[in-house]
């Protein structure tokens, strides 16, 4: 009712989503305020001072220099949005003060690493029953900054994007952002491309290949096809610039080889074509979208010469928890996992050297340690994710039943999982620091391995569209090693890797946490739910024992 939205929980910033605009809260002036205040911490709570803190942190060259500021929270909570308002606060910040560089040189490096974030948002973030514009992907964003602390450039690191939600959307959720933009208006994505680099034969390829995943779409399969079928599936050829015999062929004929025997063709049954269609459609859209992120490090990116320590800004997906769970889900709830492990170490040591220092007596904080979930789940030899890839493989057809058995046999001693023996469906549940999860087992071993028949990928490097020829040019379509073996680099383990990547980036940084809060799960401007805000904050700041002081 104040129209305060910011507040402090120890050493972490809380942000309620006002969940509509608030004039001047985030203007110029209110940037120069906290940036010239002698003391920022002593000024009201906002964003930033959070960032504001880093930034002098670089200045003064406190170990470690480099920052992070991890903001978190649950989807619609503002995450987004405040990882706009971070950003715009270095670009002008880290910027204006420059006497050293032209001004016309310091307004291009900033236009450049904003207009990073439309084309990202466009491409990435879709309208959701919980928020109309929600990340469907991790991101770490470096701003690199020189010896000046100025701006230089920036590089972005992306995680798990759901390219599933190209291929089908859950009930009342929409595609991505950028097929809707491509059908109405979008100038200001249009406009970002330019700057960036992205020129008008460019921009005509990818949403030439935007139009065709339209048209797949569209295609459907039945033992009798019906009049409107060739028309979508040549419109779909036209648009990708392949063959439609061809592509046709790929869509419903399976080919088998054995050695260096000829070659076996095997009409897939309807449900394969259907697979099929969705699997081109999402092999597609991801290599669009990686090839996007790397153009875009390629354009924002400053030579490492020219700067020497970083401002990360860390966002993704919240805690998730639906009706049905998968592979998906357990990868984003493990990376909360290993996020809640460092936020709560850091949450403790600032609380107690806060004590230290104002000569309180404490005794040692009693928490809940979450290091049995993360076995249960990353735990080598035995874990989900080991067992998972083990399954992978193994050259025969899933079995979700059986991998539930083994899961049971393996991991029953582990307190962080259970089973609903009245169950029908093959599932196991996981207790999170967050609450309990239960996961559908069928579907999670075909989304591990994440199969390309080798047949699109021949197809895709025979399109005429420079572009999506380019995209795949260098993809080996059997996916063979060095020995002729079939390689399976599997979704868990790509995941897995890229997640310690950036632990090992926190752990090297000073942390700052920002914790977005949805007051209410209806969105509506400046509505407070009381139950909803504490169910909610508890999630993060879930301790055994905590000072009031803290709050």
């Amino acid at each position: 009712m104040a129209k305060v939205f910011y507040t402090h929980a120890g050493c972490t910033l809380v942000a309620l989503n006002p969940f509509q605009p608030v004039p001047d809260l985030y203007s110029l002036d209110v940037m120069k305020e906290y940036h010239c205040a002698p003391q920022p911490q002593e000024s009201k709570p906002h964003i930033f001072i959070v960032a504001e803190e880093a930034y002098r942190n670089v200045q003064g060259q406190v170990e470690p220099v480099n920052q992070s500021l991890v903001v978190s929270g649950e989807s619609g909570a503002g995450k987004t949005w405040t990882s706009r308002c971070l950003m715009k606060y270095y670009a002008t910040v880290a910027a204006s003060s420059s006497l050293m560089k032209s001004q016309d040189t310091v307004e291009r490096i900033e236009k450049r690493v904003l207009d990073s974030n439309p084309i990202m948002e466009a491409f990435g973030n879709a309208c959701t029953l919980r928020n109309s514009n929600s990340s469907r992907f991790g991101k770490y964003i470096q701003l690199q900054l020189n010896r000046s602390q100025l701006l230089v450039g920036a590089s972005v690191q992306t995680y798990l994007l759901e390219k599933t939600r190209v291929a089908g959307q859950p009930a009342n959720e929409r595609n991505f952002h950028i097929f809707y933009q491509a059908k109405d208006c979008f100038d200001e994505t249009v406009e970002a491309m330019v700057h960036l680099g992205i020129n008008a034969e460019k921009q005509g390829h990818i949403f030439r290949i935007l139009a065709g995943l339209l048209q797949l779409g569209n295609v459907t399969f039945c033992s009798a096809m019906d009049e409107s079928q060739p028309y979508f599936m040549h419109r779909c050829a036209s648009l990708l610039c392949v063959p439609v015999e061809e592509l046709q062929t790929c869509l419903r004929v399976r080919t088998l080889r054995a050695g260096k025997q000829s070659a076996l063709f095997k009409p897939c049954s309807l449900a394969d074509c259907s697979v099929r269609r969705d699997c081109l459609a999402k092999v597609v859209y991801a290599q669009l979208f990686e090839w996007l992120v790397t153009f875009i490090n390629d354009s924002i990116c400053a030579d490492n010469s020219t700067w020497c320590n970083f401002i990360g800004l860390l966002d993704v997906y919240g805690f998730e928890c639906f009706q049905f769970n998968n592979l998906e889900q357990l990868c984003i709830n493990y990376a909360n996992e290993k996020l809640q492990q460092h936020f709560v170490a850091h949450y403790l040591k600032a609380q107690q050297e806060e004590y230290v220092s104002e000569g309180l007596e404490w005794s040692f904080v009693k928490y809940q340690d979450n290091q049995g979930c993360l076995d249960l789940i990353e735990g080598i030899p035995i874990g989900v994710f080991s067992l998972l890839n083990e399954e992978c493989l193994l050259n025969r057809a899933s079995d979700a039943k059986q991998f539930r058995v083994r899961l049971e046999k393996e991991l029953s001693d582990n307190g962080s999982m259970s089973w609903d023996k009245f169950s029908k469906q093959p599932h196991f549940t996981v207790a999170h620091y967050a609450g309990k999860v239960s996961y559908q087992i069928e579907g999670m071993m075909e989304k591990n391995k994440d199969p390309v028949p080798p047949e699109l990928i021949h197809l895709l490097q025979k399109s005429e569209n420079p572009l999506l020829h380019q995209l795949f040019a260098d993809r080996d379509p059997v996916g063979q090693g060095t020995r002729g073996l079939r390689q399976v680099v599997t979704v868990v383990s790509k995941f897995k890797n890229s997640l310690e990547n950036l632990m090992k980036i926190l752990h090297s940084t000073t942390p700052h946490y920002t914790r977005c809060i949805k007051p209410n799960t209806d969105c509506r401007p400046l509505t407070f739910k009381k139950e909803e805000f504490h169910t909610a904050l508890w999630t993060d700041f879930q301790l055994d024992t905590v000072s009031s002081r803290s709050w």
